[in-house]
């Protein structure tokens, strides 16, 4: 049967690879993504056949390894993090929901056997590098208005504020667009402290990575690229520091047993 992994790999540190996406990997023939994931997973990615498509061709990768798995070859799909949280797997199951009502004309796709591959995804990898932000009940919030209007994304930040989640801003700036994530900072402060902490984590787990912790009131956009995660405490996250070492953590109310 045709077959079509659709394969997270994780935030880049080739540890945190599950072995089940290692495998995945290795047992396909014919590799689609964006080069920079292949080239984060080196040598486990030699000898296979690469599709290279670029930033903003998503359509076109979800579509060509649905078209490479209906032809008979064993095809990943890649992408880093978890390919389930703002990535790949989505598309490919819209594509299959537009065949099965007629809006797309490629029955063979019904017939490639898909098997999703989670992979650990870079709130989980940024959370982990300060101690545990994620604590508590946490939501992602993707602040890229390409796809989805603003004031659907500013009805979600607020919602967040009101419910007091620990918020992890994916796609918080890119090179055209700045001004989103200073106008997220200002919704959360009307819900919480101005000390409230902030992760903001640069090329996750990756050789040039970069970690810094700041309040609430100090995030700017200015100071974070298209490579950076921001996740942003709730009400009761704690910024501890002893000595060198600093965490941050979110409680879920042990103190009282404590």
């Amino acid at each position: 049967m045709s077959k079509l992994f659709v394969v997270g790999t994780g935030p880049g540190d080739l540890q945190l690879l599950a072995p089940k996406a290692a495998s995945a990997i290795q047992v396909s023939s014919d590799l689609v993504a964006y080069g920079l994931y292949l080239d984060l997973l080196g040598q486990i990615c030699e000898g296979k056949t690469h599709h290279d498509l670029p930033l903003g061709e998503e359509i076109g990768r979800a579509r060509l390894a649905l078209d490479l798995a209906a032809s008979g070859k064993t095809t990943a799909l890649i992408s880093s993090g978890d390919i389930g949280i703002y990535a790949m797997a989505t598309l490919v199951f819209e594509l299959l929901d537009q065949q099965l009502s007629g809006k797309e004309q490629h029955p063979e796709w019904l017939d490639v056997e898909i098997e999703v591959v989670p992979g650990i995804s870079a709130m989980q990898a940024g959370a982990s590098r300060v101690g545990a932000l994620l604590g508590h009940d946490f939501c992602t919030i993707s602040l890229s208005n390409l796809l989805t209007p603003w004031e659907t994304i500013e009805k979600r930040i607020q919602s967040a504020g009101q419910g007091d989640f620990v918020v992890s801003f994916y796609n918080p700036v890119s090179r055209k667009r700045d001004w989103q994530l200073n106008t997220a900072r200002d919704i959360l402060l009307e819900y919480r402290p101005t000390s409230t902490p902030v992760l903001i984590g640069r090329q996750l787990t990756r050789e040039d990575e970069e970690i810094t912790i700041i309040t609430l009131d100090q995030l700017d956009a200015k100071d974070v690229d298209m490579f950076t995660l921001v996740s942003v405490g709730n009400s009761e996250s704690r910024h501890i520091v002893n000595g060198s070492k600093e965490w941050v953590y979110t409680p879920r109310g042990y103190s009282k047993k404590l």
